[in-house]
């Protein structure tokens, strides 16, 4: 198969976008809260406008590139991504914030659905495990810099002898985001549009699933219970980063944009480096063990993060971190491994879960105004932590993944 590299070279561009876009949540949710003077529970309806559109979006999504291409699929997402980041910008008002989040949700629920399989087909299938772990590493990137980016442009923004201070409020600096998002949305256009891709030329990576035969696939019980298992991630990474910061300053009076952001940039950044040592280890042990070691990790520093001092919780939020990084690929990777066909539906149906982002934050904004206590609500985590290490525990997957034995059996033993 003939490598496509200008492709590739977009594709993970897209891959750093992505996480640029939806990550800036986080460092940004305690202005939110300030700029429109609401609740912890009505905050948490900003991010669930945003991951509510993966499960609206993400099986259409994939019929949508069934029947069309990656190509004119990507384009409509940044257009909508475009348009999203412009009328918040514009219009930053509550009601209006829902709506734009939505629009930039399913512009990134149609790149996640669209893009992996262009990575794998573009760049070669033999070279696709490799070219992940390149577009995971772009990922953690645009994760780690979005909270710096931010600081910086809102400080321009505060700034009255800037161009930036003339467009964006004085109390919503953080909407300078919103308009370098839509400068970026339009930069992707345009190298997207300027991008040649070949036409698909097997018929088994373009097969025609129904919007019947997809949705009839939530029967299977081991489908629905991967599916709960990458909601149940998505809610337990999108609930801490979106929590950080103004916990650091409910709890510990930290100041929210500058060590909330530098601890939500750290957040993001230790999960990258577990990325690359959970890929190492996954060399070395089954997945299940490792996914289940990880998750005990995460209770146990998410656990030392809430109940701590001030200095103990700037250093445990990113340690969880680096034990969700390898999460999402181990649940991935046992879901289509316990499968010997429709790996390309189930895999809508899996990226459907990321809808679990959506009820995180409400969640803990709800309990935390029940029990008047942020640190209680927090605890709520505890809950999807569980149920990814039953789901690691209980997998039963077709295909194991492949293991490096350091140490031969003796020649005796392997006679006997």
């Amino acid at each position: 198969m003939k490598k496509n590299l200008p492709a590739v070279g977009m594709v993970l561009a897209t891959f750093f976008v992505i996480s640029f876009f939806t990550n800036i949540l986080g460092p940004i949710f305690p202005e939110l809260i300030r700029s429109f003077d609401i609740g912890l529970a009505l905050a948490g309806f900003f991010p669930f406008a945003f991951f509510a559109a993966y499960g609206v979006m993400s099986i259409p999504a994939g019929l949508l590139v069934q029947r069309t291409n990656e190509k004119i699929v990507i384009l409509l997402a940044f257009t909508l991504s475009a348009f999203g980041a412009l009328l918040f910008a514009i219009f930053p008002s509550f009601e209006l914030a829902m709506a734009a989040l939505f629009l930039i949700g399913s512009a990134m629920a149609l790149l996640q659905v669209s893009i992996n399989p262009l990575l794998r087909r573009c760049g070669g299938s033999q070279h696709f495990a490799l070219l992940s772990v390149v577009a995971q590493l772009m990922f953690g990137a645009g994760a780690t810099l979005s909270p710096v980016v931010y600081l910086r442009l809102s400080n321009l923004a505060e700034d009255e002898s800037t161009l930036l201070s003339t467009i964006v409020p004085e109390t919503m600096s953080w909407l300078s985001m919103y308009w370098l998002f839509a400068l970026m949305s339009f930069v992707m256009l345009i190298w997207v549009a300027a991008t040649q891709f070949e036409k698909t030329h097997s018929s088994s990576e373009q097969q025609r699933f129904s919007w019947r035969e997809c949705v009839a696939l939530f029967r299977n019980t081991t489908v629905v219970k991967f599916f709960f298992a990458i909601a149940a991630y998505v809610a337990l990474e999108q609930g801490i980063a979106n929590s950080i910061g103004i916990f650091l300053h409910q709890t510990h009076a930290l100041d929210a944009k500058l060590v909330g952001a530098t601890v939500v940039s750290e957040f993001w950044m230790m999960l990258t480096v577990g990325c690359f040592f959970g890929l190492a280890l996954m060399k070395l042990c089954d997945v299940r063990k490792l996914l289940s070691w990880f998750c005990i990790g995460a209770a146990v520093s998410l656990s030392l993060a809430v109940t701590g001092t001030a200095e103990v919780a700037v250093i445990a939020f990113p340690i969880t971190g680096f034990f969700l990084s390898i999460l999402w690929s181990g649940l991935f990777s046992l879901a289509l491994n316990s499968f010997d066909k429709e790996h390309g539906a189930i895999a809508g149906i899996l990226c459907t879960g990321i809808i679990g982002g959506a009820f995180a934050s409400p969640i803990i904004g709800l309990f935390a105004e029940v029990f008047g206590s942020l640190q209680i609500a927090l605890f709520t985590l505890l809950i999807p932590t569980g149920y990814i290490f039953y789901v690691a525990i209980a997998a039963q997957p077709i295909v194991n993944n492949h293991t490096i034995r350091l140490f031969s059996k003796k020649p005796s033993e392997q006679e006997a």
